[in-house]
């Protein structure tokens, strides 16, 4: 009889267990016992696009921001994706005239901006134009190193690299092209930046605009690579588009 006892109370125990773990709310912000696992969903759902629009990173996800930034794990990502680029371009055969493009974003794809954001709390304070720019007229951004080799790899095949910035030609032209080639992007077909014509055009617009005028002068767009969804979204997006993680701000 004691046996049953110990199985009936074990049973009992399990039940509660499971009905108090179950009736909790996973998507609630665990705010003192795990912020990390509430961050680690944010993130996934803003790389998937499923939160959209929004403005500043999670107050409680600026230490996860940072340690996923500089720690490794980021790394490891972009080098993944790298890597399945990779896979993708040994499918290819080019037809050889030269027509045959990939499409670059700068700013966090190309080189990066992870020591300005992270005075800026990794994204926690609120989007900085006039910070920004002052940033970037210093032209002190570091490579995306996986992302270096890639773009030396494409020129090496044969593809025409063509990067795309909503960056504004007349204030930030000459200190981005000079960061980009002091950090090894060199050989670029063209890089084109946002002028007076289509400032107030959003991100999405913008670059679908540029790319539709590249395909009516003829490139076949094969690859296309951006740290943001305006930058792979609209029409003539390419063949393949390739999202480089970015949790630490949103372009519309």
């Amino acid at each position: 009889m004691e046996g049953y006892k110990r199985v009936e109370l074990l049973l009992i125990f399990i039940t509660i267990s499971t009905v108090a773990t179950t009736s909790a709310n996973p998507w609630l912000p665990m705010e003192g016992n795990n912020p990390g696992s509430y961050c680690l969903s944010w993130r996934l759902a803003i790389e998937t696009n499923n939160v959209r629009a929004w403005r500043t990173v999670p107050i409680q996800c600026m230490r996860y921001v940072e340690v996923y930034m500089l720690a490794g794990q980021y790394d490891r990502d972009v080098q993944l994706i790298v890597e399945q680029i990779r896979v993708y371009l040994n499918e290819i055969v080019l037809p050889g005239d030269g027509m045959d493009a990939w499409i670059f974003d700068v700013d966090d794809t190309c080189f990066s901006n992870v020591f300005y954001y992270r005075l800026k709390r990794y994204g926690c304070d609120p989007y900085d134009p006039t910070g920004f720019r002052t940033w970037a007229m210093k032209g002190a951004s570091p490579a995306i190193q996986p992302v270096l080799e890639l773009f030396n790899e494409l020129i090496e095949t044969g593809f025409k690299v063509i990067l795309v910035t909503g960056r504004d030609e007349e204030t930030l032209g000459q200190a981005t092209r000079e960061n980009l080639h002091n950090q090894g992007f060199t050989g670029y077909e063209r890089l084109i930046m946002r002028t007076a014509e289509n400032k107030k055009h959003s991100a999405t617009i913008y670059k679908t605009t540029i790319r539709k005028q590249m395909m009516e002068e003829g490139y076949r767009i094969w690859g296309n690579v951006g740290d943001q969804w305006s930058d792979l979204q609209g029409d003539y997006s390419g063949n393949r588009t390739f999202k480089l993680p970015n949790p630490m701000y949103f372009v519309p």
